[in-house]
């Protein structure tokens, strides 16, 4: 590595540490001790200190003060007071809007009351009806403002405003900003049309990251198969649109005009994709490159990628704590390493391929696990074939855009269908956590010793040959009812996982516990200790690590309660006996115990009673809690109710009426109880609620987007 590569490089990783350290740590102590490790340089003089460290400690004292002041700005958000009712406000749209269930979010900034100038936090508005804000409208819009402290996308906001009036009132001045909302609306216009299928919604994410128009099984496909990435746009979508742009404004210039026309190119084609981390990377690092050019000094990929981060991170030292800056940057390390160790065998294009996917899946590996918890077995052979495919449908799908779909459109569909056809496929494959992972690792190296090499073969071989096919994966924010026959088992997943009961039988839990991929629980919730909610959880903590379990305060916990508390206790797992106002938080999802109130007469009525909110939806999971306990819960209406006592004649149907919300579900199996009551179903149907029964659709999959 040359000397100007190695100088970029620890700027680059001093600038992450920084500013890690600035978000997380006791930043004043920090900026403290590298601001007296700097003026002791200063002190000392550049005779007795080289250069570069003087440079290596401004760079780290300023990646911690921009993560520090990023905190500082996230946190005066969540933490602002807002005046919370009836209000009417100015300001300008901070991100394109999002869909929430059926809703439509628009995160606004610089918010001030068009009445006493007060000045608001982000808040995020729920836009009434079409046409939606782009990032930099000026907005007006009046409704209903409550305090909402999270984060929509990656946005702290610190309150919901519920309009009946919203109104855009201008649009950006800067002509670069104009052009580029201009071409986003032109490719939304071209690929996004009532007829348009899952191939248009593909593209449109090839092109600009859009994917609001693909559905929950194409997105859990494309991140089951390690194909996602390709939808979160990047360098070689900022190298495409850079040879479009250059084919269209400067065929014959010279080098010199093309880097400064490529510099305005890459600012534009970051406002076209609004910023998105792995955009602002290979933005910054392209730009490197076209500066370098422009001063006629050629500038290494390492160089550009070390200064390219340095730079952002000075800027945004948010960015640090960024899933997708994370990917994105250690992708590219991986890639540049991957294509220089297959160096110059042949066929060169084929390894190149090769070396760079497996290059990038290697790097992103340990982050993918950190966050994610498991990475695809087969995403770098699917990756292999999807990668030329992508390039060809994101070609042929600008062009489409250029020429106003027609013909061009046509013949883009059928890469876009292949990519998500060669997704399906490959999601079906298991998913590898930190053991699996290593155990591959370890069979490939016996692969390379001539001595263990027959070992390693009988190994894949018995692995391919016990292999199971699970479904799709549940990635991202979702409920599911696990289809456990009679009885009760649900999963509320984010990047933690909640289970809540576990039916009658171990080896039907196992089996659904396998299908959704399940291999760590953060938090196991036993409502009470009847054998079609705690039965089948017996054995779980040999089959799936266990953080901690809540069982109910009251009440007599009976004989299959006592084996789990056993169990996992030898096993040490953290066990709480949880009554109503015990709260947890798990990253996005905040879970709130409304029952048991007290101790009751009949078990069911002791039932833990959660309330879970996550992603802007709400959920109720009432265990078998029957009439009695259910006239002592607070007024509430979630959007999801999971019916209690699987749908049993033992609820109150005023209750369930004023309770139930947009969907219920019912958990339930073949039984002799006549479950669910009939009566049950009418009244959450006649409330205007969308029922559905695992007995009738099997696993229940409400995507929490």
């Amino acid at each position: 590595m040359t000397a100007p590569a190695r100088i970029a490089a620890a700027c680059g990783a001093v600038a992450w540490l920084g500013a890690l350290a600035g978000r997380y740590l006791d930043v004043d102590g920090i900026v403290l001790a590298g601001g007296l490790a700097l003026a002791s340089a200063v002190l000392v003089g550049v005779g007795r200190l080289p250069p570069t460290a003087i440079v290596v400690c401004v760079v780290a004292v300023g990646a911690a003060v921009s993560g520090h002041l990023a905190s500082a700005r996230e946190e005066a958000t969540l933490g602002a007071a807002i005046p919370t009712g009836r209000v009417e406000l100015t300001g300008v749209a901070a991100d394109v809007p999002v869909r929430i269930r059926d809703e439509v979010w628009v995160v606004v900034a610089d918010g001030r009351a068009a009445t006493s100038g007060h000045r608001f936090p982000p808040i995020a508005v729920v836009w009434p009806e079409a046409p939606y804000p782009e990032p930099g409208d000026g907005v007006a819009v009046a409704g209903r403002l409550d305090e909402y402290r999270r984060h929509v996308r990656s946005d702290p906001v610190g309150g919901k405003l519920t309009a009946v009036q919203a109104a855009i009132v201008s649009r950006p001045q800067a002509p670069l900003h104009r052009l580029a909302s201009g071409m986003r609306s032109r490719v939304v216009e071209v690929l996004r049309t009532d007829t348009s299928g899952q191939a248009e919604a593909l593209l449109a994410g090839f092109l600009i990251g859009e994917t609001s128009g693909l559905s929950s099984e194409a997105v859990d496909d494309l991140r089951a198969a390690g194909l996602s990435h390709f939808v979160a746009v990047s360098g070689s979508n900022v190298a495409l649109f850079l040879a479009a742009w250059w084919l269209l404004l400067a065929p014959l210039a010279g080098p010199r005009v093309r880097a400064g026309l490529g510099l305005i190119g890459v600012a534009l084609f970051s406002l076209v994709t609004r910023w998105e981390p792995s955009v602002l990377r290979a933005s910054a690092m392209i730009g490197f490159v076209l500066l370098g050019r422009l001063a006629g000094v050629p500038i290494e990929p390492i160089v550009a990628l070390g200064w390219g981060v340095t730079v952002l991170l000075l800027v945004a030292g948010q960015l640090a704590a960024s899933v997708g800056f994370q990917l994105s940057v250690a992708a590219t390390i991986g890639v540049m390493v991957g294509v220089r160790l297959v160096g110059p065998r042949r066929p060169r294009p084929i390894w190149s391929i090769l070396g760079a996917t497996v290059g990038a899946q290697v790097a992103v590996a340990p982050i993918a696990l950190v966050h994610f918890g498991s990475i695809p077995l087969m995403a770098p052979l699917a990756n292999l074939i999807a990668a030329p495919i992508v390039t060809a449908a994101t070609g042929l799908g600008g062009a489409a855009v250029l020429l106003g779909g027609g013909g061009m459109l046509t013949i883009a569909r059928f890469p876009a269908t292949a990519v998500l056809w060669l997704a399906a496929r490959f999601a079906s494959w298991p998913q590898l956590d930190a053991v699996a992972l290593l155990g591959v690792i370890a069979i490939g190296a016996c692969l390379r010793l001539r001595a263990t090499r027959k070992g390693a073969i009988a190994a894949v071989v018995s692995s391919v040959a016990v292999a199971f096919v699970p479904p799709a994966s549940v990635d991202g924010p979702r409920l599911v009812a696990l289809d456990v026959g009679q009885g009760d088992a649900l999963l509320v997943r984010d990047v933690h996982t909640v289970l809540v009961d576990g039916g009658a039988d171990p080896a039907v839990l196992a089996d659904a516990l396998d299908r959704r991929r399940v291999r760590h629980v953060d938090l196991l919730v036993v409502t009470h200790g009847d054998a079609d909610h705690a039965g089948g959880l017996i054995g779980i903590t040999s089959r799936v690590s266990v953080r901690e379990l809540w069982i109910p305060a009251f009440g007599d916990h009976g004989d299959l309660l006592r084996r789990l508390v056993a169990e996992c206790r030898n096993r040490g797992v953290a066990v709480s006996e949880i009554a109503a106002g015990v709260g947890r938080t798990l990253g996005e999802m905040h879970i709130t115990a409304l029952g048991p109130q007290r101790r009751y007469k009949r078990d069911n009525d002791g039932s833990i009673v959660l309330w879970v909110d996550l992603g802007g939806h709400t959920i109720l999971l009432p265990g078998d809690i029957e009439a009695v306990a259910q006239r002592e819960l607070p007024q509430i209406r979630p959007d999801i109710l999971v019916v209690p006592h699987h749908g049993a004649a033992t609820s109150d149907l005023d209750w369930l009426a004023e309770t139930v919300g947009r969907l219920a579900i019912i958990s339930v199996g073949p039984n002799r109880y006549g479950h669910p009551q009939e009566e049950v179903v009418e009244a959450l149907r006649n409330s205007g609620a969308r029922v559905l029964s695992t007995a009738e659709v099997g696993d229940v999959i409400v995507p929490l987007p």
